[in-house]
Order: C-alpha cells, then structure tokens, then sequence
C-alpha cells in the first residue's frame, strides 16, 4: 500500500481530528484515528465517545489497508515535516512516513479495536452549511460553562417549516439566531457546546449544502468530504421567549465596533467583582461610565437614540461586549427599563438577537 498527497492538505485533516481524539481515554483506541486507505484517498476517522468525525482526503493511492495510528502523535510528525509532499506505506504493521530528507515508522493497531461511530441516519433537512455554522457560531458565546446549568452548557437548534433558529443561554443572556430557509421539519434538540466548536470549524470550510439526521440521541452532518456525528443533550431550553420584553422606552443604534472598544477601554476600571459599567443615555446622548477601587473612566459616543429622554443602564461589561460581538456594522440596542432586560440587535442582519440583563444597582 502506498499514498501520496500535500503535506498542507494532510496536515489540516489530522488538526481537526486532533482537536476531537482525546490524550487519554479508558478505551484505549480512542486515542488513535482509523487509517483507511481507499480508491480515490484516505478515509480518517477520530472520536473522543461524544463527536466522531470522518475526514476525507484525496490522494494518490495504491493498495488498500486499514490500521489504527496513534492521533496525537502523527499530527505532530506530519506538522513538522521538510517536504511539501508526504508519502504514506504500511509494511508489517507499521506506519512508513516520509517526506523530504525525513522518514520515520510509526507502530499501528488493530483496526477491530475502533468502536462502531454513529454516521448512518436519515436526513431530516439540508440546509447551506456554512449558513449553518453561522448560526452556531453567532450564539455559542452565550452557552453556560457551568456544570450545574445542565441543559445551557449547549446550544439549541430548532428546525420549523420557515426557518432554522440556534440559541444560547447561561441565565443570565440568551442568544439566538433565525435562519431563513424552507425546511419543511419541526424537530428541537441541543447540542454540547463544545460538539458546537467543533462543528463549526467543520462547516466554515465546507462548500454545499450539508445533510442533517437525527438517530438514536445523535445529530448527524454529511457533506462532501466529511461527515460527523454528535450525542444530543436531553431536553429542551425552558421558554426562553418570555424573556424578551415586548415593548421598548428607549431604542438606539450605535457602530458595534465603537461601543465595543469603548468597553474595552473603560472596563479596566470597573469593579472587579461584577464588572460593572453603565451607559447613559441623556438628551440623545451617551456616556459609557466604569468606576472602581482605582479610578473612574469616562467616554462620550455619538449615537442616534429615540424615546425617554434619560435612562442609566449598568451591566456586566463581559456579558454586554459578548452580546454585540456577532455584529460587524450598526447595533440596534432597546431598553424597557433599568431593571428589565435589554435587547441587542444587529441593524443590518434581523436574524440576530441577545438578551443582557442589566445588573442589580
């Protein structure tokens, strides 16, 4: 068996499995990526027991082979290669590499020792995928770290006959992102945000459309060159729209970049505690205000504001920057109150809205 291809291709294949095949793992073949080798390249595939992941790479190929090779390590060997082309073989249970001046062996497993991975499930949608991964990416940031908020440590996609609608939450800020598109489905399921990373480094440089499936407590994606496979969380976010106030004192639209640097400048001096810092809003003007145990930073931005007259808003500056984050152009930002929750819209893209709750003061 022999194989030929770019050093660049092989070696972006082996980054993604790498950041899906765990160090360590009690079954111990987790830790290796199956090696195929068939007509038309390689078939990879890594799985840490709660993402699989199949890469397909074109190469020249002669032969054919299956084996287990250490995940970890052949990234490392294949980044670090002195050619542009790689040369593969399997001689006696070994793994030849070569390229350039180098060539090193690298000892195999048997392939029967890899667990069956969850690629086999029957679309429910198609839908363009990196459309897809936009809609993740745009909430992820909104998903819990926290162990014990259970369901919010994921993201949840909602396909309805019109639209598909990803959303995040950690109680405290909510996220969500309406896709329009004829899916003809009505299905609700989350996925773990840390699937969700992974998914969108996937779709981000996939071109078409991508399959979506759902089977035995999995979401399958298949598109040309890969497929992947997710275990789903069990239920469902809580009514999350009860959140989102439907009616608005004070409404504004501000450039997202200005106010995010702005942010960034004046949170040095907030309380380290909860990050506060306010927005003051005062005859169509605004001030982003951060005070603290060393000093208090102020800064005036231009900003184009309609209804009361004057409102104090204070916030974690944290939770604010991630809401506006998504957003390149103009923010549309509404206000019910001090106390209720406020609403950030991107002004030129509807699809995308957060929910920040203004701190306690």
């Amino acid at each position: 068996m022999q194989v030929r291809l770019p050093k660049r291709t092989f070696a972006e294949a082996l980054g993604m499995l790498e950041r899906i095949i765990p160090g360590r793992a009690s079954n111990p073949a987790l830790t290796h990526l199956r090696f195929e080798v068939a007509e038309g390249g390689l078939r990879l595939q890594g799985s840490n027991g709660e993402l699989d992941l199949e890469l397909v790479v074109p190469a020249e190929v002669e032969g054919e082979a299956v084996r287990l090779v250490p995940g970890q390590l052949i990234g490392q060997v294949v980044r670090n290669l002195p050619g542009e082309l790689v040369e593969l073989g399997i001689e006696e249970g070994q793994l030849t590499i070569e390229s350039g001046s180098f060539a090193t062996r690298l000892t195999t497993a048997d392939p029967a020792e890899f667990p069956p991975l969850a690629f086999e499930a029957e679309s429910v949608a198609r839908l363009p995928a990196r459309e897809l991964g936009r809609a993740l990416a745009r909430v992820r940031y909104a998903a819990s770290g926290e162990d014990y908020r259970a369901i919010f440590r994921g993201v949840q996609l909602e396909l309805h006959p019109t639209r598909l609608r990803s959303v995040a939450s950690d109680g405290f800020r909510l996220a969500l992102y309406d896709l329009e598109l004829a899916l003809d489905a009505e299905r609700k399921f989350v996925v773990p945000a840390r699937s969700v990373d992974e998914i969108v480094r996937v779709l981000e440089r996939t071109e078409g459309e991508v399959a979506l499936g759902l089977l035995g407590g999995h979401l399958t994606l298949a598109a040309e060159g890969f497929r992947m496979a997710a275990a789903l969380m069990e239920g469902e976010f809580p009514d999350y729209e009860r959140v989102i106030p439907p009616e608005f004192a004070l409404e504004a639209e501000i450039d997202a970049a200005a106010l995010k640097d702005s942010l960034k400048r004046v949170k040095v001096l907030a309380d380290r505690n909860n990050h506060r810092v306010d927005l003051v809003f005062e005859d169509g003007r605004l001030e982003v205000v951060a005070e603290g145990d060393y000093g208090r930073g102020v800064e005036r931005l231009e900003v184009d504001a309609r209804g009361e007259a004057q409102m104090v808003l204070a916030y974690n500056a944290e939770y604010l920057e991630g809401a506006l984050g998504p957003i390149a152009g103009k923010a549309r930002l509404r206000f019910s109150g001090a106390a209720s929750p406020s609403v950030v819209q991107d002004a030129e893209d509807g699809g995308y809205l957060a929910v920040v709750v203004p701190l306690r003061v």
